[in-house]
């Protein structure tokens, strides 16, 4: 006999246009090991061709709790296990920034630690109205990773990012909301749904148009004027050239809607 096959920690599937990856672990509340870690890049970088969207999800009443505090209890080298988790983690985290599709998240329950940087790293966050949103770094005695201060510091502005993180505090759902961290805010039993109806949309609309208003979005922070303006030039030259603006206009013309998944 065959040792049985470990438990995969994040599943994986196609409905339709969407690509679904959910989280796995819900007996430790998604917490983030190096196997979680690794399924998860896995994931991100086996999105079929065909998929236009990616949604995020996570089984279990909490969407990620952060890293598997007990592991860095158990290792020999703690220094050396968190760094090489945190190197990983990046690893994912640069794969949802950089995506070539939309990501769009549904989140629930509790978020913390390396959780919320998974969170700051998809485009457009669905969270359930009851979610609480802790850092809890300061509590172990760690400073951020996952991109949480980067997350943090964009959406709250560099002094409520302090006061949350120095102070181990907590952001309810409707204070996330309410400064940018996530983009829309649903009743619970809800959630998953939204998230699904919302990413079907997406999928439905000019992806590769979404991808540079993204690219736009997140680097107007750090540019002048005059570069963003720059920018927004090349970018909309190379849509409009792009099958998904030439057919965004004819339809425009012909009074129809679009087909932008067919645009080639």
């Amino acid at each position: 006999m065959t040792d049985a096959q470990p438990r995969p920690h994040v599943l994986t599937a196609l409905d339709g246009d969407v690509w679904r990856i959910t989280l796995d672990r819900p007996e430790t509340g998604n917490a983030l090991t190096p196997a979680l870690a690794a399924e998860l890049l896995a994931a991100l970088e086996a999105r079929p061709e065909r998929a236009r969207v990616v949604l995020l999800l996570a089984n279990g009443p909490r969407f990620c709790v952060g890293g598997d505090i007990g592991s860095f209890a158990g290792a020999d080298d703690p220094g050396a296990f968190v760094g090489r988790l945190a190197h990983d983690w990046h690893r994912v985290i640069r794969a949802a920034l950089y995506s070539p599709v939309p990501v769009v998240a549904g989140v629930q329950g509790a978020v913390a630690g390396a959780g919320v940087g998974l969170m700051g790293a998809c485009d457009l966050v669905i969270c359930a109205r009851t979610t609480k949103i802790r850092p809890a770094y300061g509590a172990i005695g760690f400073s951020p990773d996952g991109g949480t201060s980067w997350a943090l510091s964009r959406s709250l502005g560099a002094p409520r990012a302090l006061d949350l993180l120095l102070s181990n505090g907590v952001l309810t759902a409707a204070e996330a909301h309410l400064t940018g961290l996530v983009a829309r805010l649903v009743e619970d039993e809800d959630l998953r749904a939204t998230a699904e109806s919302v990413a079907v949309e997406i999928a439905n609309g000019p992806v590769r148009a979404m991808v540079r208003t993204r690219a736009l979005v997140r680097r107007a922070a750090t540019r002048t004027l005059e570069e963003q303006l720059d920018d927004e030039a090349q970018l909309i030259a190379e849509s409009a050239a792009d099958p998904e603006g030439r057919e965004g206009v004819r339809a425009f013309v012909e009074k129809r809607l679009p087909d932008f998944r067919n645009a080639r």
